[in-house]
């Protein structure tokens, strides 16, 4: 099915973000496994498994409305300790979230409401999963200090 050149290039630009945040999910939650914080490391593995699965499912669409895929991830730079990586895994969520709203907003324009559905999926585990949890976190270190933080993050 041939899709709308809008909409493929920015599935493709989606693609592009979920797989800059999937290597970013997968240097932090390796950082954090290195320095034996094991419940911060099973909990970013899962949200790299996540990321992965967000892309999985762009790419797909992006072959079935015969588009070409952009695999290229967005350049990044990891955070080089825990609140650096959870800040920054912040600011990646807010700005999928960001990019996602203004996707459903383009296939709604453009009548792709299969493809909307995707997108709002995606939104949702973006909003209520990744982007509260990452809140959460930051709130913790706010309240406990980030030695108590990490002593609880060791798992």
């Amino acid at each position: 099915m041939q899709g709308k050149k809008a909409v493929i290039d920015y599935l493709n630009e989606l693609l592009r973000g979920e797989l800059s945040a999937r290597d970013q999910y997968f240097v932090h939650s390796r950082r954090y496994d290195d320095v034996g914080l094991k419940a911060l490391y099973a909990r970013l593995d899962h949200e790299m498994q996540e990321e992965t699965q967000h892309a999985d499912a762009l790419l797909r669409r992006i072959l079935f409305l015969e588009g070409e895929p952009d695999m290229r991830p967005e350049p990044f730079t990891p955070g080089r300790d825990v609140e650096d990586m959870l800040r920054k895994d912040l600011q990646t969520e807010y700005a999928v979230r960001a990019r996602l709203q203004a996707g459903i907003e383009l296939c709604e324009r453009e009548q792709d409401y299969v493809t909307r559905e995707i997108l709002v999926a995606q939104l949702d585990d973006t909003e209520a999963d990744h982007a509260h949890w990452l809140e959460q976190q930051l709130g913790l270190i706010q309240r406990m200090g980030l030695q108590n933080y990490q002593q609880s993050a060791a798992g």
